[in-house]
């Protein structure tokens, strides 16, 4: 049934071969992960096709190092008609150890696509009922609403040139 899995965490061991130059996680890698659980997480509530729309608010807070113990945790805290909102919050330990620290955290927005025409379709109704989740609703919201903002910023800032080249 669609609506029913409102949180998902992934796990795994970061690899030496997502390693950048500093000797740390990759930041690539580390959106790359973001986004298979941010995609399961929306498919998993709408029991549809989606797509990644926006991510906000990321902030890379602590570095993954090799053989940490990853956990790539998404909870939806908000849905529009076909749009879905998730925190993600991306932690990490060394296994000899049980102390858990806060790597990256961000906010992510899918879209649930119909299968023949890859347009928009309605997602189950997430209401927040504790004052947590409405808080997580309100976070998640404004976050998107500054990503909005600076997109705007940017586009009026965008050289004519790149106005050309876009086509717009």
């Amino acid at each position: 049934m669609p609506g029913q899995q409102r949180e998902l965490q992934f796990q795994f061991l970061a690899q030496p071969t997502d390693v950048n130059f500093g000797g740390k996680m990759h930041g690539g890698a580390v959106l790359r992960w973001i986004d298979q659980a941010g995609y399961a997480s929306a498919v998993a509530w709408s029991c549809k096709y989606c797509v990644t729309v926006a991510m906000g608010g990321i902030e890379f807070v602590a570095p993954i190092l090799i053989g940490d113990l990853v956990r790539v945790n998404c909870k939806l805290v908000h849905t529009g008609t076909s749009s879905m909102h998730f925190m993600v919050d991306v932690t990490a330990r060394d296994l000899r150890s049980t102390e858990e620290r806060l790597a990256t955290h961000c906010v992510m927005t899918f879209v649930a696509l119909d299968a023949p025409d890859g347009k928009p379709t309605p997602v189950p109704e997430w209401m927040p009922a504790s004052e947590e989740d409405k808080s997580l609703a309100r976070y998640a919201l404004k976050v998107m609403e500054v990503g909005k903002r600076i997109d705007q910023e940017a586009a009026a800032l965008r050289p004519a040139r790149l106005s050309l080249v876009r086509g717009s």
